[in-house]
């Protein structure tokens, strides 16, 4: 659990968590409307090269970025209405051995997305938003292991 005062601390979780990633990873994101899904995501794909903006892939789904050795996929599921719109769109190939994916709303794709490597919650208490994480793999589990070590120093 990580306490998060405000943005720029919620964007250096998302640094934090990326610097982590050794493999291909999948991260779900679950929150409430404005609960700083779209902001970790941010400091995430920016630290990893990205110099535009990133924007919430509400609308379009999917905003791919490539960057350095990855390529990484924000998702966005809000507006899904079927989770077998994903089939249409391919949703399979977006899963490889050089994806980071981070995706928000991922209930809304149930039974179409792979297991995710972490799932990370973001609530709010009082003033601040608090993030929870659970390891639901082995890779999952060495990246926590790491937020932890990184978190220490």
């Amino acid at each position: 659990m990580r306490f998060l005062s405000d943005s720029d601390a919620t964007v250096s979780l998302g640094r934090d968590l990326a610097s982590s990633c050794a493999m291909a990873t999948t991260i779900f994101l679950h929150g409430d409307l404005g609960a700083g899904k779209t902001t970790l995501a941010r400091g995430f794909i920016q630290s990893l090269g990205h110099l535009g903006k990133v924007k919430s892939p509400t609308y379009t789904l999917v905003e791919p970025y490539e960057v350095a050795d990855w390529q990484v996929y924000h998702f966005d599921l809000y507006r899904l209405s079927d989770p077998e719109e994903l089939e249409f769109m391919g949703i399979r190939d977006y899963f490889n051995d050089k994806s980071l994916s981070l995706i928000e709303w991922p209930q809304r794709g149930l039974g179409l997305l792979p297991v995710a490597d972490i799932e990370l919650t973001l609530t709010y208490q009082g003033e601040q938003r608090v993030a929870s994480m659970l390891a639901n793999t082995e890779n999952g589990q060495i990246i926590l292991e790491k937020l932890l070590t990184q978190s220490s120093n």
